[in-house]
């Protein structure tokens, strides 16, 4: 499996014990490495995923996984994707994620998650805020928009 991981395995426990963790999600390498700086500079810890697949699996939610046991989900702060995505889009990977903590006593059900797209469209945003998002932000995200989910993620722990 491919994870970006902002540190090692090795140095995991390395970090501030509060330092929330946040899994982005995007196709596109530019937006996610800008997510990922974003998000550093903010003192938080990042593992990237290059689609929705990746990070069910990262999540322990993927296909082959029977349940979603999986370490990685507990240590999880946010969830932050892209809308467009090739396969499986933003709006799928968040109905995936909520349908499984319905079906299950997830640990991932209080986890918040949050989409982005680069289409102010109405009727997505309604559709992301009704399925469970916690938030729908524009891209390119600035400073002042992860200012906002640092807020989020305060609230959450």
């Amino acid at each position: 499996m491919d994870f970006y991981s902002s540190s090692s395995t090795i140095s995991r426990g390395m970090g501030e014990p509060d330092e929330p963790h946040v899994l982005a999600v995007d196709d596109n390498l530019i937006d996610r490495k800008l997510v990922e700086k974003l998000l550093k500079k903010s003192s938080c810890k990042v593992t990237t995923a290059e689609n929705g697949l990746r990070a069910l699996e990262y999540l322990g939610l993927g296909a082959d996984q029977e349940h979603s046991t999986n370490g990685n989900g507990s240590k999880v702060s946010m969830i932050i994707t892209d809308y467009c995505m090739p396969g499986m889009t933003g709006y799928e990977l968040l109905k995936k994620i909520k349908l499984k903590c319905k079906q299950e006593s997830s640990i991932l059900k209080d986890v918040p998650v949050v989409i982005m797209s680069s289409e102010n469209i109405p009727t997505r945003i309604d559709q992301c805020m009704e399925e469970g998002a916690q938030m729908f932000m524009l891209k390119p995200l600035k400073h002042s928009d992860v200012k906002r989910l640092r807020c989020q993620l305060m609230q959450c722990q």
